[in-house]
């Protein structure tokens, strides 16, 4: 008989497979998803239970956490790890294939599409159980879009019938403007045939609190309105605990950074265009002869003997007044101002919100505190890289609008499950360890 060489009795590849296991495990056990298993289970009623309801779901997330591309990659992987087939619940006593058909998965995946709003309710409780369980959850929030391209033929001319279309996607267009270190002006587009992604995140944890899918041409800004809304109706508790919100200059316009602190007493961290015709322009403060503000919010003031231009100190926001208080740089930092007898300012300045609400802001842009926090938005950047290389959106196989929606949500409930055990666990330094680099 051939002589097989003897197996090691522990290698990295089974501390690898035991790791995957635990952690599909530790998120099937942290899932609230028992209504939408008793929902299915009562439409299946007496028909064939060859492959139950509970172990169909458990597959797919199991297929979701260990990045398959496809239902056909899942089912090789059933097929060669019995651990995970018993880890998910298919009985093998059962007469007929142990494992499902694509066909058995086609028609499950149908069923929760019809059951869309039970997925999406096991994701908002779990965003409510994470602000419970963090006291600190929803203090800062960010806001961004993502684009999703659509796995379909990129024009519109396929017929409905035809599966190979994808006729819910339109085409989306970002343009991105900036200075480079040259000073020469350069301007970049990126197009897309698809989906966008508005997604709001908890920014200290790195978690997903509310989100849209919208066709690619949709407005950013339009569709941050209608996620803060639904943040709210959804989630009051922890909007009313939301200070700050962070995003990038696509989402600068006046009405809605206004909205943010008169209607929802959120602070807008917003970065701002530049829409002023000449860059080093400036405009006169109103009531002064010698203070003048920038499109960045800087304010200056003109010594009145001396003329030289200097930075007045951010000296904080007053809410009652809804104003911006400045000081004088030479009380400030303690240098002598020959113009001080003749200047309106040396006593200090209020600069109301609504001399330029998309300029003045409750948190000074000028000041440090505002680019602190503006660098929390990095936060949604990190988890929209993680859905597309830890989720597979970078290179997917979905067409049409329900079916993004239905995986993004189960990407986002994926991560929530993991955060949630592991802040159970008492492990909240691993909750962004979901899974490894494909």
């Amino acid at each position: 008989m051939a002589v097989v060489a003897q197996k090691n009795l522990f290698g990295w590849e089974d501390l690898k497979s035991t790791d995957d296991l635990q952690r599909l495990e530790l998120i099937l056990n942290n899932i609230p998803d028992e209504k939408l298993m008793k929902t299915l289970e009562s439409k299946r009623k007496n028909g064939r239970d060859d492959y139950p309801i509970r172990a169909m779901w458990n597959s797919l997330i199991a297929g979701i956490v260990f990045e398959h591309k496809g239902i056909e990659s899942l089912r090789r992987e059933l097929n060669r790890n019995p651990a995970l087939v018993n880890l998910c619940g298919f009985n093998s006593f059962k007469k007929g294939r142990l494992i499902p058909s694509a066909c058995v998965y086609s028609r499950f995946l149908k069923s929760l599409l019809n059951e869309d709003q039970l997925i999406k309710e096991i994701f908002e409780n779990l965003v409510e159980e994470s602000r419970e369980l963090l006291p600190d959850f929803g203090k800062h929030l960010a806001l961004d879009g993502k684009a999703i391209p659509s796995f379909a033929i990129k024009s519109g001319r396929t017929k409905e019938e035809d599966m190979r279309g994808d006729h819910d996607a339109n085409w989306g267009k970002h343009t991105y403007r900036g200075v480079d270190e040259n000073g020469q002006q350069w301007k970049k587009t990126k197009s897309w045939f698809g989906y966008t992604l508005h997604l709001l995140v908890e920014s200290n944890y790195g978690l997903p609190v509310d989100f849209a899918v919208t066709k690619a041409s949709e407005s950013e800004i339009n569709t941050a309105s209608v996620v803060l809304e639904s943040a709210c109706s959804k989630h009051p508790d922890l909007m009313e605990r939301a200070e700050y919100l962070s995003a990038d200059r696509g989402y600068d316009s006046g009405p809605f950074v206004s909205n943010l602190w008169d209607k929802y007493g959120i602070k807008p961290i917003v970065d701002i265009k530049n829409m002023w015709k000449d860059p080093d322009n400036t405009k006169m403060v109103p009531k002064t002869d010698n203070v003048v503000y920038d499109y960045k919010g800087g304010v200056f003031c003109y010594c009145p003997v001396e003329r030289n231009k200097r930075e007045m100190t951010h000296g904080g926001f007053e809410k009652d007044r809804k104003s911006l208080k400045y000081k004088c740089p030479a009380k400030a930092y303690g240098f002598e101002c020959k113009g001080k007898d003749k200047c309106l300012v040396k006593s200090g300045l209020r600069i109301s919100l609504s001399l330029d609400r998309r300029v003045f802001t409750p948190v000074a842009r000028s000041s440090y505190k505002w680019k602190t926090l503006y660098k929390k938005r990095t936060s949604v950047e990190r988890v929209n890289s993680r859905l597309d290389v830890s989720f597979g959106f970078e290179k997917h196989t979905i067409r049409g609008q329900k079916k993004m929606t239905l995986r993004v949500t189960m990407a986002f409930i994926i991560m929530l499950c993991f955060a949630v055990g592991r802040i159970k666990e008492g492990r909240p330094d691993l909750m962004g360890s979901l899974v490894r680099a494909g």
